[in-house]
């Protein structure tokens, strides 16, 4: 019997869309199935930076620290409008770790990792520098070191749509609801969650990369129940509006040992965050607690000259990391790294199981599948993710600005928050999306912050967004400042039209 289908992907975040891309790339057929939307689970609520993690060297995590500094530039290069450099401030706090450690560990951040276009550490006199003046005047030395921005839910998109470019099929609100072998093949059944049809197709492979709801899976192809095999850790972040005007981002140390961020996010706001907690609930309703908004507050009012009110928060997001159980005590103490780990023998159709994972190491992940890939499956082409530009990525990686003026000249009608906010989620499609539009009234309906019906008929088009929490949380950000009848009136519209995708 020929399988429809050489791999079968369960799990449309920044793994599974990684995975399927590099293997569409290389000349695998795939399938790639979503129950939600498209990074609407972990990978929508990252702190949204591609680093090598500072704080996993006092964990003695070399390897994991390596292999992500070595990422940021490759990343960086690969998708330079969504990807993009951060300088961040970290203060040295006198009853906690000594200077020499903190300089120690910058020593290893610069070296660790190959850097050649990011700036190295430095010391910094905050009491001197515009840089301590929104801190408290305790704060006099502190250092600054390079890591990357992400926008993290359009990495996956961007990811998916060249996975489709080179042949994948892409299903979202696609529920896996069975997986049987027959014949040496994997026999999956999805349903629509919004029709209910289902469908069966065959597979020469699975790659559970569901993130959170590993075991279910699991479970749902083995016919029994499993022992847990994750372990969920809570993440979760606060926003409150703007509290300094420079573009550098600060990472505060706090008594017990947790580190927090403090970073400009949408040129009019400040984001806090993370946490670390176990979590023990379904994923899916995962939200900030009382308990985790006190504690961003008063972990960055320690070090702000202006405290940070629970009152002053204008958003919070949170999510579930899907951690491989290590056995470590602690939350923000277990592996970071992914575990890849086979669930079939040789006498059964392979089916792989993803584990953990950093959003900065998502594009190695996926060469390391598809490693084990051609073990069951056969070899096809090379390894070929690491030059390869994501979709509207295609211009130097410091050319961002040139591209900006492009932009400005060609769509003067566009103000430049908004020219930034749409090159920096499109790149150079930004041109294909615009088309020959020559003023606002050839982008048709304004639904509010910038957004017009041009934009939102495209999302629908190439990107799958088929509601308005797709557009204004997961393909943007820009629900931050829309009104409910806005956001209503976008769903209305929406529901009345095709997509061709």
């Amino acid at each position: 019997m020929t399988a429809d289908f050489d791999i079968f992907v369960i799990g449309g975040g920044i793994n599974g869309c990684g995975v399927a891309r590099d293997a569409a790339g290389r000349g695998y057929s795939v399938a790639l199935c979503e129950m939600n939307d498209l990074a609407s689970g972990t990978s929508s609520g990252s702190t949204k930076l591609i680093h090598g993690g500072l704080r996993y060297l006092e964990h003695y995590e070399f390897r994991l620290v390596r292999k992500a500094l070595q990422e940021r530039e490759i990343l960086w290069a690969n998708a330079p409008h969504i990807i993009w450099p951060l300088r961040f401030v970290l203060p040295h706090h006198k009853g906690l770790r000594p200077a020499w450690l903190l300089r120690l560990g910058l020593f290893l951040y610069d070296h660790l990792g190959g850097r050649k276009k990011l700036p190295a550490s430095k010391s910094l006199n905050l009491h001197d520098d515009v840089l301590g003046r929104p801190l408290k005047k305790e704060f006099t030395a502190g250092f600054e070191y390079s890591d990357c921005w992400v926008n993290d839910s359009r990495l996956v998109v961007l990811n998916a749509m060249d996975a489709a470019a080179r042949g994948a099929l892409i299903e979202t609100r696609t529920k896996c609801i069975a997986a049987e072998q027959k014949a040496g093949l994997w026999h999956i059944t999805t349903q629509d969650t919004v029709s209910k049809e289902t469908v069966t197709r065959t597979a020469r492979m699975i790659v559970n990369a569901v993130g959170p709801w590993v075991d279910k899976i699991i479970q749902v192809a083995s016919n029994s129940s499993t022992s847990p095999t994750v372990r969920l850790v809570q993440g979760s972040h606060i926003v409150v509006p703007k509290l300094y005007e420079h573009d550098r981002c600060y990472i505060f140390q706090n008594a017990d040992e947790r580190i927090i961020f403090a970073i400009p996010y949408e040129q009019n706001y400040t984001l806090i965050g993370t946490t670390d907690q176990d979590y023990s609930g379904d994923p899916e309703n995962v939200a900030i607690s009382d308990t985790e908004i006190s504690y961003l507050c008063n972990a960055a009012s320690e070090y702000f000259d202006t405290p940070v009110r629970e009152g002053d928060v204008i958003w919070t997001y949170s999510a579930v990391r899907p951690l491989f159980d290590d056995g470590a005590t602690k939350a923000q103490e277990a592996t970071r790294d992914y575990v890849l780990k086979w669930q079939s023998d040789e006498d059964t159709p392979p089916f792989l199981n993803i584990f953990g994972g950093k959003i900065t190491t998502y594009r190695r992940l996926a060469e390391a599948v598809l490693e084990m890939v051609e073990q069951k499956l056969g070899s096809k082409a090379r390894a070929w993710t690491i030059s390869a530009a994501l979709p509207g990525g295609d211009f130097p990686m410091e050319g961002f600005t040139d591209l900006l003026k492009k932009v400005r000249d060609t769509y003067p009608f566009l103000d430049l928050q908004q020219s930034e906010r749409m090159l920096r989620a499109y790149g150079t499609r930004l041109f294909e999306l615009m088309g020959d539009s020559a003023s606002k009234s050839d982008l048709g309906i304004e639904f509010g912050n910038g957004l017009f019906e041009r934009e939102v008929q495209y999302l629908m088009d190439h990107e799958w967004a088929q509601t308005a929490d797709d557009i204004l949380w997961r393909r943007s950000k820009i629900g931050i400042g829309m009104r409910e009848e806005q956001t209503s009136a976008l769903n209305n519209w929406m529901s009345l039209k095709e997509t061709s995708v």
